[in-house]
């Protein structure tokens, strides 16, 4: 009996044993993801450092085990189960972490955006999280080594060669010497430095009654002030008249208000310019009346311009005529615009004088003469002579066309010798004659503003040709184009 009850203890105790080592086997089991867990699978550069059943964690905690590792174009492919209460959502990211200096490393998970789509059983995680590894601080270490093994070199080069030494031993005397100076220096002035500080104390304690005299006029400025802005007292009157500052702030406070006054009936105006109401209102706002300004002040712009633009030539001219024995006087004035045009407007005081052709019909009963007849007379006048000609030049020609003396006529004038030699042509008198009138004439300035004349006058007519030479004055007068605009036109 005692043999079957030592029997059962055993046989009890094995099953307790084996009850608690399958525990200890699910408790200390990396495979967490079990049959109810679902998978998931992601790409790496490289599974160095993680073999399958390798632990899967998420902040340090473990949520799964690595199933599977395999080759997934040219990357490492890593199958791995999860725990059915981790998800992950499809912004999750993977990655692996060194656990030791050995080279073994655990792969890491970021869950991802909570709310998101969750990723599905054999669901894929897209994201990489790059983390460093043993391989690159290595690297990164070396690098560090190399930066100390050069500044090391240097160190050597300088300080640990002759030079170097003697350099430094120069610096180290040196700073030896400025310290002793300083010292020295400190030694010497110790006198100094205390008689300045009792050459303050004794001006401190004889400024005193001064200053204690300083603090009192500042007191009864004060109670001064005090006195003009506060309010006096009447008697038999409730509070009392202001002092003189705070009569001087009513002041400025009453000045203050007729300001804002003034500035409110500012608004109300530009309020009203603003709505286009009143004269300058209407001005801002129609554009009709804008346009209308606007036409005005380039019209009087171009006047004005054109104006001071404007030439005014006075010319005085007088002739002596070698066959008639007579003298001959202009009187001539030019406006000139612009440079290559003018207008010309003469009076001609001509010896010959005006002279008018009359056509006269005539039905006489005289029977010496023809019952109908036609008189033709010619009237000589000594009246004075007209001419308003235009005048265009082109190159070192001028052309006039017009009235000349009177009579319609034409002019080629040309111009040589920087416009100081000329010659000028004029055919005019059509009727009077049989032939028009042909004056030829050659002038030279040969003093400033001083012209000589000679020339030819009715040269195709021999009973009335006539030969001459005079002197002209031709200046530019500029106080004449101020009164042109004011000028009657009715002439």
């Amino acid at each position: 009996m005692a043999e079957v009850s030592k029997a059962a203890k055993v046989g009890v105790m094995t099953i307790v044993l084996a009850g608690a080592a399958y525990g200890g086997y699910r408790f200390v089991s990396r495979d967490v993801g079990g049959g109810n867990g679902y998978r998931v699978w992601a790409t790496l550069p490289d599974a160095i450092g993680v073999s399958p059943q390798s632990r899967v964690m998420i902040s340090g905690i473990q949520v799964g085990v690595v199933d599977r590792i395999s080759l997934y174009n040219g990357q490492a492919r890593i199958d791995i189960k999860m725990s059915p209460d981790v998800p992950l959502y499809e912004d999750a990211a993977i990655g692996k972490r060194a656990t030791s200096l050995i080279g073994e490393s655990f792969v890491v998970l970021s869950p991802g955006t909570e709310g998101k789509p969750r990723i599905p059983d054999e669901g894929r995680v897209l994201y990489y999280i790059d983390e460093p590894t043993i391989q690159s601080m290595q690297g990164q270490v070396s690098e560090i080594l190399k930066d100390v093994k050069t500044v090391t070199e240097t160190l050597k080069n300088t300080v640990g060669s002759e030079t170097g030494q003697e350099r430094l031993a120069q610096i180290l005397d040196n700073l030896a010497d400025v310290t002793e100076q300083m010292n020295a220096t400190v030694r010497e002035n110790r006198a100094g430095v205390t008689q300045t500080i009792n050459n303050i104390n004794q001006i401190t304690g004889e400024s005193g009654p001064r200053l204690r005299e300083i603090l009192r006029n500042v007191e009864q400025v004060t109670r001064d002030i005090r006195t003009m802005t506060a309010a006096a007292e009447v008697p038999g009157q409730q509070g009392g008249q202001p002092g003189e500052l705070r009569r001087a702030a009513e002041r400025v406070g009453r000045a203050t208000e007729n300001l804002e006054s003034a500035l409110k009936h500012v608004d109300s105006i530009a309020a009203r310019v603003d709505r286009g109401e009143g004269t300058l209102g209407r001005l801002t706002k129609d554009e009709t009346l804008i346009n209308e300004v606007e036409t005005v002040v380039e019209d009087v712009g171009e006047l004005v311009g054109g104006i001071s633009r404007f030439q005014t030539v006075v010319g005085l001219r007088t002739d002596y005529n070698f066959l008639a024995n007579t003298i001959k006087s202009y009187v001539e004035l030019r406006l000139q615009p612009t440079e290559d045009k003018y207008y010309v407007v003469e009076l001609v005081n001509d010896p010959r004088g005006k002279t008018d052709f009359q056509q006269i019909d005539v039905d006489t009963t005289n029977i010496n003469d023809p019952a109908h007849y036609r008189e033709v007379r010619t009237i000589t006048t000594n009246a004075f002579r007209f001419s308003f000609q235009f005048a265009k030049r082109l190159g070192p020609f001028t052309g006039r066309f017009g009235i000349k003396e009177s009579t319609g006529g034409l002019g080629l004038d040309l111009h040589l010798l920087d416009d100081r030699f000329e010659l000028r042509q004029d055919l005019f008198g059509f009727g009077e004659e049989l032939s028009p009138r042909w004056r030829v004439a050659l002038a030279y300035e040969f003093i400033r503003k001083l012209w000589l004349l000679g020339g030819m006058d009715d040269i195709l007519n021999t009973d009335r040709r006539d030969y001459f030479i005079g002197l002209q004055l031709r200046f530019n007068d500029a106080d004449l184009k101020t009164v042109l605009p004011f000028a009657p036109s009715s002439f």
